[in-house]
């Protein structure tokens, strides 16, 4: 993170509008898939070196810790959520910095990476939305368990983008996974990609239930190869959600599919996040593993919201030198 950005560089009204072309996928290649391994000693030993190689301070370290608002997926999935809580969501998705800060900062125009909801508030989303280009991203497929019927499953993705959901997250059938049929899981994913239409899909693998890392590996190319713009590690759902070690095997599946095909496929940790240095490492990450490229809204995500409290208070404490209560930074 040598080459780091001024803060002028990382809001979304300066970045450049980019927005990668869709993963038209491939055939399902068996062969590949099949000789796909993972070295788990070494990815872990990899993985355990990253939060002390890394460090960035002061203004550099602002200037990060704003990129990484810029492309969080602000999400609230709970059973009790409301009509009142999603617009609250959204307008903290429109403004997620307190103004007297990102004034203080010389900042304009920072804004999340994306509104996620479930279904029945895919349309308050985006009317909450209306006019500030946050897209807005729906959990489906019978999330966070993805065992609904298969019908109903691709009805609740084409419900979702008739509403206006331009995002779509969906949950993988695991077993397909652990019994390794790969050919059911490509099947499965094409077809949620096609009822998708327009709508970007990300594949959330939840690989916390997927038994190994060889089985991360090789479910992301699967679906990569079944035409997923994104690929995501957890539901947030899980007992274990994002780590580094799945992340680097992740990360790394992309970049061989990136150099093997030339196709883009954007990356979404999600759960377990909440920390603003959490958050440095794994842009650091991502700079070091992809590249630059892939610091951009269309090609990586947080699915944390609980970390954007304490990125706030970051902040605070880089223009103060105190740290602030929680209390001064709501979520909505």
């Amino acid at each position: 993170m040598q080459t780091s950005p001024s803060l002028a560089d990382v809001t979304s009204s300066h970045l450049p509008q980019i927005h990668e072309a869709r993963n038209p996928g491939m055939d399902l290649d068996l062969d590949w898939v099949r000789s796909v391994t993972a070295n788990t000693s070494a990815i872990e030993r990899r993985a355990a070196t990253l939060p002390g190689r890394r460090s960035v301070k002061k203004d550099y370290q602002a200037a990060w810790l704003c990129r990484a608002v810029s492309l969080m997926d602000l999400t609230t999935l709970s059973g009790d959520d409301t009509e009142g809580r999603v617009r609250r969501l959204c307008a903290k998705a429109r403004q997620p910095v307190r103004e007297d800060i990102l004034k203080d900062l010389g900042m304009s125009g920072l804004t999340t990476g994306a509104v996620c909801v479930y279904h029945e508030m895919v349309a308050t989303a985006v009317a909450a939305l209306d006019g500030s280009n946050i897209p807005v991203a729906a959990v489906s497929t019978g999330f966070p368990a993805g065992l609904s019927p298969f019908h109903l499953r691709l009805a609740e993705i084409e419900d979702s983008v008739k509403a206006g959901a331009t995002e779509i997250d969906i949950v993988i059938s695991r077993r397909h996974v652990l019994t390794g049929d790969w050919q059911a899981l490509y099947n499965e994913m094409r077809a949620f990609r096609t009822a998708c239409g327009p709508a970007h899909i990300k594949a959330i693998l939840a690989t916390g239930e997927l038994g190994s890392l060889r089985n991360v590996a090789r479910a992301s190319y699967v679906c990569m190869m079944a035409g997923a713009d994104f690929i995501k590690t957890s539901t947030g759902k899980e007992s274990v959600n994002a780590t580094l070690p799945v992340s680097l095997t992740m990360i790394r599946t992309i970049r061989d599919y990136h150099a093997r095909t030339g196709v883009r496929i954007g990356y979404k940790p999600a759960g377990g996040i909440s920390k603003a240095k959490d958050s440095l490492v794994y842009l650091s990450l991502i700079k070091e593993e992809l590249g630059g490229r892939w610091l951009k809204p269309d090609l990586f995500r947080f699915g944390a919201s609980s970390l954007l409290g304490d990125i706030e208070r970051q902040l605070e404490h880089h223009l103060s030198g105190h740290y602030s209560a929680a209390n001064r930074h709501p979520i909505g």
